[in-house]
């Protein structure tokens, strides 16, 4: 059973102070090429949470990461995403069968979420060089 917790970000200090926002502690997400299951289902949509030290201390543990420590995205990666899709049961497994570029994405994600606390990433328009923000989380075309 899976229990979500809202978190009260402490009070702020300065300009904007008493503006107090939940800490999110959950992201969504869309793959660039998304998860084939083995009935052949396309899962693009996800969910991956926070990590706590347990997530990042506990795959040091696991024999797999001891023998190739290439591993250790992969199991760290297992342990913070919810949800693919309609698959909830995400383990090393789910995560090996992803194409690369979908676990370089989720690599990227975890950083900035964890590291960063937000989905936003800084990008150039290769036409015009003009720099704007976009976000990872992967809303639709035109959305908000």
């Amino acid at each position: 059973m899976r229990r979500t917790v809202q978190f009260q970000a402490p009070p702020e200090r300065g300009p904007g102070a008493g503006r107090s926002e939940p800490l999110r502690t959950e992201f969504t997400f869309e793959l660039p090429r998304g998860y084939v299951d083995e009935s052949g289902t396309v899962h693009r949509s996800g969910v991956m949470r926070l990590a706590t030290a347990r997530d990042e201390l506990v795959p040091l543990r696991d024999d797999r990461v001891r023998e190739n420590s290439a591993y250790l995205s992969v199991v760290l990666i297992s342990r913070v995403v919810i949800r693919i899709g309609t698959v909830e049961d995400i383990h090393p497994g789910v995560i090996e069968d992803l194409f690369a570029s979908d676990l370089a994405f989720l690599q990227d994600f975890y950083r900035r979420i964890n590291a960063e606390g937000h989905t936003r990433a800084a990008v150039t328009c290769p036409s015009c060089d003009e720099e704007f923000a976009v976000d990872l989380a992967g809303g639709r075309l035109g959305e908000s």
